[in-house]
């Protein structure tokens, strides 16, 4: 069935004869209106990207990827000034699969300033042709995938019956994590701890009012990973802030926010009692700091990255093997999660409008 031409489209076609180079022209002009640059802004992303939806999207991913079904870079870090950092993260979901990159600013002091520390676009191209069709707010989608990608491994590596959250930091990252960890574990309570406690205090209150569970602020980072079955560092910590010792037997930990070589927020002792597993080996061993520093130091070696978690879920890979196991999910992002995600959003939107 021929496809229905514009009036003023079919006009021009009668005066032009033979009619080749319009029929090439017109095949472009259908092509372009078929691939209208479509631009998602901050809160349609927040409204749109549910855990519900975001977390079996990453789980798929961190599979495809793990199974090198999946194309990617490792990330390119400018350094900027006062722990400023520029990133470049291209990628594709396959070879003949919608491809891009994230182009993501990060400036720790804007949470200070009630902004977003992560700013930037997700820029997508389609398979067919190679165009670039949507463009998406990269600061919504890295709050949220990042949350979803520790709940994936929660779920995968925390005991079944872990119920009571350490949260380390109180900015963005940690409530998209109090959500996202509710998703895949019945919590009974959330500790916070962050450096200052009027900031902790508030946040436990807001959190507390949103989720309906008890939410408390430690005062320091024992007391507040003391009881915990699950941890999630979510700092801007150029130092270790928590100790391997204060961790007890059986926990979970989502190592989140150092995500470049340098920062650590935890010390090698920690590294070295954990089953320690990666997002991306190729990215830990290049620049997951906590692992690097116990590397640097003699006390692991390559092989203690026992797997990548996409291994883990795939069944290829034992994650927990005991209850008293420490585990460990090193997140760095990887850029097939935003891709994954940000294509969600934009072929969903496509089909209904």
């Amino acid at each position: 069935m021929e496809a229905e031409i514009p009036t003023e489209h079919a006009q021009f076609m009668e005066r032009s004869r033979p009619g080749l180079a319009l029929a090439t022209n017109f095949n472009s002009y259908q092509l372009q209106r078929k691939h209208r640059m479509r631009f998602i802004d901050r809160e349609e992303v927040a409204k749109r990207l549910t855990y519900e939806l975001c977390i079996p999207i990453v789980r798929d991913a961190m599979i495809a990827f793990s199974r090198g079904e999946t194309k990617q870079l490792l990330r390119s870090i400018i350094s900027l000034s006062e722990g400023r950092l520029f990133g470049v993260m291209p990628g594709a979901m396959g070879a003949h699969a919608p491809f891009g990159a994230k182009l993501i600013s990060v400036f720790p002091e804007n949470f200070s300033r009630g902004i977003q520390s992560h700013q930037g676009l997700v820029i997508l191209f389609e398979p067919e042709s190679g165009a670039p069709v949507c463009v998406l707010h990269a600061g919504e989608i890295t709050a949220i995938r990042t949350a979803a990608a520790s709940a994936v491994a929660t779920d995968a590596l925390a005991r079944k019956d872990a119920c009571q959250l350490a949260l380390l930091g109180y900015g963005e990252q940690a409530a998209t994590h109090a959500r996202a960890i509710g998703k895949v574990r019945n919590l009974e309570s959330v500790v916070v701890w962050g450096r200052s406690p009027e900031r902790a205090r508030v946040f436990a209150e807001q959190i507390q009012s949103e989720l309906g569970l008890p939410v408390t602020a430690a005062r320091g980072v024992e007391e507040a990973v003391a009881e915990a079955d699950i941890v999630c560092t979510v700092t801007s910590a150029a130092d270790p802030i928590l100790k391997g010792e204060w961790v007890r037997p059986g926990t979970h930990l989502n190592f989140v926010c150092s995500s470049y070589a340098g920062p650590a927020e935890v010390d090698s002792d920690l590294v070295v009692r954990s089953r320690f597993i990666a997002d991306s080996r190729e990215g830990v061993l290049n620049q997951g700091a906590e692992f690097l520093r116990a590397k640097a130091a003699g006390l692991v070696d390559d092989d203690h990255i026992v797997a990548e978690i996409g291994q883990v879920l795939a069944g290829e890979v034992e994650g927990r093997r005991s209850a008293d196991e420490i585990t460990v999910y090193k997140s760095l992002g990887h850029v097939v999660q935003d891709l994954a995600t940000a294509w969600a959003l934009y072929s969903q939107s496509e089909s209904t409008s």
